[in-house]
């Protein structure tokens, strides 16, 4: 991997200055199905790229549910969860929980383009927003609502209980650990939940632990070819990848901005950011169209330092862009990788 000689410096206000007042924007990335399938099966990246992948992502094997819950769902209505035979998910953070508790075959309706196999494979396929429709989501007959947002399923998880459905919502700007016992508590397994969230957050400490300890924090650059309005976006300071990057010892540029969640970043941003490493998700690399794809979203980007060194990492999107079950392991797996960018 070659290394690149940079000097440079960077104000948080500038950067701001860039993304709020540049006219140029990024070109939209082509987001269909075929593409986003593609990364179901993860292809042989471009060379000189690099997957990231964490290796011990906890689970728990043989345990059984014990129903009916009585739970507190994040909008604080408390909610009794007597079936969980046909769950409703409203994202990928609350399917990984599912899967790592072995209730697999229990996730009946995901989002589409799901980064999870329980998702993709799931029997029900819908699109889960502000405006999800209550008529819809009682049209899928499932047994439990499981949104993953306040923000989007609150007036929907309010609805469904007036309907007489169960819904419990577990607010995704949360810590992973916390989501993770909150999910297994809904579905009865609150003891395994507690086993599993313990795994998760020795692993983020241990993550910390090793950032804390780099020699230099290389600024980083995580890219999702969606998050404003459908185009190209970075990670901003509250978004779960922004936190992660922070732990595991590098620098997110969106911190250094002030923005929020995922906010588009001008071309002349993304030169002024002068990342040393470009992140980018499995499933968003399909939506961006490949490495051509990526390009064409974002074509400064091999102006800077990163794209020079053609440093480019591909991460699982459970293991990067949710909170949840393997946020531990992706940040080990991203703390080690941090440690072998040469400084400039």
């Amino acid at each position: 991997m070659k290394s690149i000689v940079v000097r440079r410096s960077l104000l948080a206000l500038s950067l701001v200055a860039v993304i709020a007042g540049c006219s140029k924007e990024p070109a939209a990335p082509a987001a269909d199905t075929a593409a986003a399938s593609a990364a179901q099966t993860p292809e042989a990246l471009p060379e000189g790229w690099q997957r990231v992948v964490g290796v011990d992502v906890p689970d728990i094997e043989g345990a059984t549910q014990q129903l009916p819950a009585q739970v507190t769902s994040d909008d604080g209505v408390t909610t009794t969860v007597t079936d969980t035979s046909k769950i409703i998910a409203g994202g990928d953070d609350i399917i990984a929980v599912l899967e790592a508790l072995g209730l697999d075959d229990q996730v009946y309706a995901a989002p589409l383009r799901s980064a999870t196999e329980s998702g993709r494979k799931a029997p029900k396929q819908f699109l889960f927003n502000r405006t999800t429709g209550v008529e819809g989501v009682l049209s899928l007959q499932g047994t439990l609502f499981l949104g993953n947002s306040l923000r989007r399923h609150s007036d929907l998880a309010a609805k469904l209980r007036g309907a007489g459905e169960a819904a419990v919502i577990v607010d995704d700007l949360q810590p992973a650990a916390d989501k993770v016992r909150k999910v297994a508590a809904a579905v009865g397994m609150a003891e395994q939940g507690d086993a599993l969230a313990t795994k998760v957050q020795s692993q983020l400490d241990a993550a910390k632990t090793s950032g804390a300890a780099l020699a230099w924090h290389p600024r980083v650059i995580h890219v999702s070819a969606t998050g404003a309005g459908g185009a190209p976006t970075v990670a901003g300071s509250d978004s779960a990848s922004g936190k992660l990057i922070t732990l595991a010892g590098g620098i997110n540029i969106g911190d250094e901005a002030g923005v929020a969640n995922y906010s588009a970043l001008s071309n002349e941003g993304v030169v002024a950011a002068a990342p040393d490493v470009i992140l980018v998700t499995e499933n968003d690399l399909a939506l961006f169209g490949g490495q051509a794809g990526l390009w064409r979203a974002y074509p400064t980007l091999r102006q800077t330092p990163a794209g020079a060194a053609n440093r480019v990492w591909v991460m699982p999107d459970v293991e990067l862009k949710s909170a949840s079950v393997a946020s531990g392991s992706g940040a080990v797996a991203l703390a080690a990788a941090f440690a072998t960018v040469p400084r400039p």
